[in-house]
């Protein structure tokens, strides 16, 4: 077991790092100081330090020469924004391991770490190969659509997923539009028991209510005008798998009625024929509506309504999830990267304020759809301003009034940091941005 020394002075942050290196089987020492750090190492023997590049009381890079100066043998990595890339590039000249991008993907922190570690194989928990290092390319992300985050909502969301994967309850996936509800759904579907059979999703808002049943259920040849050939259904399509009814406020009260049929009586029956057929299948539903008022207002029958919702998950906006977004940005530069045969290498930071300070109507489906288009019009290493979408930089609301961006910007960060005698953590919260997002504009604005 390896024996990790973390110096980070953002205590949650720090203490989030410590509990998902602890559950991977690491024994973590924190310190939140370059000071306390000294102390630690005093009286300890650790197998690879991992170091913050902007510390309070001293610079992460003198630290990590400090470090090697006195054990040579052991690694130091760094944990740098975009915006000290190149302070970490040049550190990895001067003895550094490597570096890690905050905010990071827990993938690629792992890898670095095994990397950093590959000399003794005997402190890894589990290693299967040897891993390249990594100096000015990101590690290659897992193809998994499914982003595991570290922010509160979606910690709570893994967790229900993976308490409900398992068992055969029906479960109403309920968010805005864009939260990624049907890969919540096949997440779901991939962790039960039904997950090397189909899974089959619709979406009940682009069918016509004249043909829900056939689409449903299927229908036979001959059955209604047009019907040239048999034809299966969703449900039997999904027998013995999962269906997954996106939307499925959208139904008409009719189809609603076929639909509670089907899932009583666990039996179907094509548009035109006599014969049932039995159908084994797990429903997972989801909704941007409150079904509940639907039902109160007689648009949604209830006893359908409690069918469907054995178990309910809330699908988290964007705006919920602030503290993933740039997991998630990192995870769809990646994907388009792969598409659009690119290599561009992240954000700048620039575009990193202008991330944080959005407030993403469109939520994931937006944030993807921006990184394409932005990846695309990247001809170099790091996306820039000019490469994103007109609508960032309207005055539409969209950009948060409490900090937005504006010609008064570097006044305000320069009198919060005199308020806080130039505590940066402090005068973080005084702004009511995160740490990041303040060490990103202070190099934006050469604010020393």
């Amino acid at each position: 077991m390896a024996k990790i020394l973390l110096i980070e002075d953002d205590v949650p942050f720090c203490k989030l790092v410590e509990k998902f290196l602890v559950k991977k089987s690491f024994e973590v020492v924190t310190a939140f100081s370059a000071a306390e750090a000294r102390i630690i190492l005093k009286t300890n023997e650790f197998d690879l330090v991992i170091t913050d590049v902007r510390l309070p009381d001293f610079d992460g890079v003198l630290l990590m020469s400090e470090i090697k100066a006195i054990f040579p043998d052991v690694p130091v990595l760094l944990m740098t924004g975009y915006a000290d890339v190149s302070t970490a590039v040049k550190a990895i000249k001067n003895g550094a391991a490597d570096y890690i991008s905050k905010p990071f993907n827990p993938e690629e922190v792992l890898l670095v770490i095994a990397n950093a570690l590959r000399q003794d194989e005997n402190v890894l928990p589990t290693t299967t190969e040897k891993i390249p290092k990594k100096v000015k390319q990101l590690v290659e992300k897992s193809s998994n659509t499914f982003v595991k985050g570290i922010s509160t909502a979606s910690l709570k969301l893994a967790e229900y997923i993976q308490l409900v994967s398992p068992t055969t309850m029906s479960v109403l996936i309920i968010g805005e539009s864009g939260t990624g509800k049907e890969v919540i759904a096949k997440s779901i579907h991939e962790n039960s028991a039904r997950k090397n059979t189909n899974f089959i999703a619709v979406d009940c808002g682009s069918i016509p209510k004249e043909l829900a049943a056939s689409e449903f259920f299927g229908h036979v040849k001959g059955s209604f005008t047009g019907a040239i050939h048999d034809k299966i259904g969703f449900f039997e399509a999904a027998n013995n798998g999962t269906i997954f009814l996106d939307e499925i406020g959208n139904l008409s009260y009719e189809n609603q009625i076929q639909l509670l049929r089907a899932l009583q009586e666990r039996k179907i029956k094509p548009v035109g024929s006599n014969k049932e057929i039995a159908v084994d299948i797990r429903i997972i539903t989801a909704t941007n509506e409150d079904l509940r008022e639907a039902v109160k207002k007689g648009d949604f029958r209830e006893d359908l309504y409690h069918r469907i919702n054995e178990f309910s998950i809330h699908s988290p906006s964007l705006v919920e999830r602030n503290e993933d977004l740039m997991l998630f940005a990192d995870f769809f530069l990646e994907k388009a990267n792969q598409e659009l045969q690119k290599n561009v290498i992240g954000f700048s930071p620039e575009v990193l304020c202008i991330f944080q300070n959005y407030r993403w109507p469109g939520n994931l489906r937006e944030l993807q759809n921006c990184i394409k288009r932005a990846t695309l019009l990247t001809a170099g290493d790091f996306v820039e301003k000019e490469a994103l979408p007109a609508e960032f930089f309207q005055s539409t609301g969209k950009l948060s009034d409490e900090f937005s961006l504006s010609e008064n910007e570097k006044e305000a960060i320069l009198e919060a940091l005199s308020r806080t005698n130039n505590n940066k953590t402090e005068a973080a919260k005084l702004l009511k941005i995160n740490r990041k997002t303040l060490y990103n504009k202070l190099k934006l604005y050469d604010i020393s």
